[in-house]
């Protein structure tokens, strides 16, 4: 059966070639010679059908008396197909989804390069930037969750202590040690705990100049006996810190899944195993190697400026950037790395047999790592001209691809470093002076909010329509 005689199948008071498009109530009578113009569409396919069954492959319903297709989707669409059947080309309004929009052209078997060029770029330039967004959204989302567990988590904790001995007394002790800043008795505590730990990292750094080391009996250098008190009194402070945390501690359990508690006992541990490895090596002369063991651990003692983090918003904020910012970290070192490989190599090809410090590819990765991070030592340099040239990219390179990551994080580091104030500002805000009877619920509107005034802020702003867009509007009424 042919086409022609396909219409042929029942009698119709329309005109011959015309035929009937109902698109969810939106009804109009289209020439065929105009769907044949594109007949690889949904339309045009339509009209090469020789059996009924292949029309309803096609369509979602068919008349044989009205001679008129139906099709089940959104009638607020339809037009824009109607204008490409009419002029070839396909507009896109913005205040269109452009999703919905490329899955309905999609539907009708229109292919996205018939837009014109006038909406191409702000199309597919729309449905990137979703994706984007969810990208650089997904740590703000996480964070935003992990805000929700935190305060959660701290009502929680405070809730734990009603109906135990001296709860109330407790529980004003675990504020006053866990939430620097919450009362004044905090607030003293937490001064008199970064004293500390400045005045032990002060002593060592000092310990290490020579004015200030006595020799020992061997004529070893030894350290001064003042620096030992302080020392002495820097690890009793801390451990009572560590254990005053412990025995008020809601969740014994939790307690060193904290970061900042396991931090706290990294910085005594050191101590204690020192001690006892001194012990060993003068009961057991033997042993006299585990001596160096105690020298590194001894120089662990740096890591105890990482307790300010405890006191200090912006340390806490640092670390949260680094957790949730994983992914612009692994893209900076994947550039870098691509980098520092591919001049290395450069590199090593051009100077190897004219400079011995560049002469091996390992020499040349340390180059090429102090050239594009912008250090530049100058313990290693190229001295041919093709040498310098090679060199130049390389640093230029380097602060391309430094500075383009480098920008994302700082923009969430300001973004925890906010959210982290406003949290301790909540925590402070509580008063368990009556003790709790239930945890407080969160009202996740309020969290939100901003997000729709966003959401409605950039809706009012879609209000101009391009000359492309009023010619759409002009073809289509």
């Amino acid at each position: 059966m042919t086409r022609q005689s396909l219409w042929d199948v029942s009698e119709t008071n329309v005109e011959d070639g015309d035929i009937r498009i109902n698109v969810g109530g939106f009804k109009r009578r289209l020439r065929s010679h105009t769907l044949l113009r594109f007949p690889e569409t949904r339309l045009g396919r339509l009209l090469l059908c020789h059996s009924r069954e292949a029309i309803l492959e096609l369509c979602d319903d068919y008349d044989d008396v009205q001679r008129e297709f139906y099709f089940d989707r959104n009638p607020e669409l339809f037009p824009y197909v109607l204008h490409f059947y009419h002029t070839g080309k396909l507009h896109v309004m913005a205040e269109l989804c452009v999703f919905s929009f490329s899955q309905e052209i999609e539907y009708w078997g229109i292919n996205e390069f018939f837009i014109d060029s006038c909406c191409s770029y702000s199309y597919h330039g729309r449905k990137v930037e979703p994706e984007q967004e969810k990208w650089d959204e997904q740590s703000d989302q996480e964070s935003t969750t992990s805000s929700f567990d935190e305060i959660l988590a701290f009502y929680n904790d405070a809730s734990k202590f009603d109906g135990q001995p001296l709860g109330n007394f407790r529980r004003q002790l675990w504020l006053a040690l866990d939430n620097p800043g919450y009362s004044v008795l905090s607030r003293v505590f937490s001064v008199l705990s970064i004293l500390v730990v400045l005045g032990s990292i002060i002593t060592m750094c000092l310990n290490s100049l020579p004015d200030f080391q006595i020799p020992d009996s061997q004529g070893n250098p030894g350290e001064d006996p003042r620096f030992e008190i302080v020392e002495h009194f820097g690890i009793a402070w801390f451990t009572f810190e560590l254990v005053a945390r412990f025995a008020v501690a809601p969740d014994f359990l939790k307690f060193f899944k904290n970061a900042l508690n396991l931090i706290d006992l990294m910085s005594i541990v050191p101590f204690y195993i020192t001690l006892v490895v001194n012990l060993v090596v003068e009961s057991t002369p033997t042993l006299a190697n585990l001596g160096r063991v105690a020298q590194v651990l001894r120089l662990m003692r740096i890591f105890r400026i990482l307790k300010l983090a405890r006191h200090s918003t912006g340390l806490r904020s640092l670390g949260a950037t680094l957790k949730y910012s994983y992914k612009e970290v692994g893209l900076l070192l994947l550039y870098l790395s691509v980098g520092i490989s591919i001049f290395s190599v450069v590199a090593y090809t051009i100077e190897k047999e004219e400079n011995e410090g560049l002469a091996t590819i390992p020499a040349c990765w340390w180059w090429a790592t102090v050239s594009m991070t912008t250090v530049g030592y100058g313990d290693v340099v190229p001295g041919t001209t093709a040498g310098k040239l090679t060199a130049s990219a390389c640093i230029l390179a380097g602060i391309l691809v430094v500075v383009l990551p480098i920008t994302l994080i700082f923009n969430k580091f300001s973004h925890f470093y906010r959210r982290q104030k406003q949290l301790e500002s909540a925590m402070r805000s509580c008063d368990f002076g009556d003790g709790m009877k239930e945890v407080p619920s969160v009202n996740l509107r309020d969290y939100y909010a901003h997000k729709v005034k966003s959401l409605m802020a950039s809706l009012t702003n879609m209000s101009r329509s391009s000359p492309s867009e009023l010619s759409l509007n002009d073809s289509l009424q």
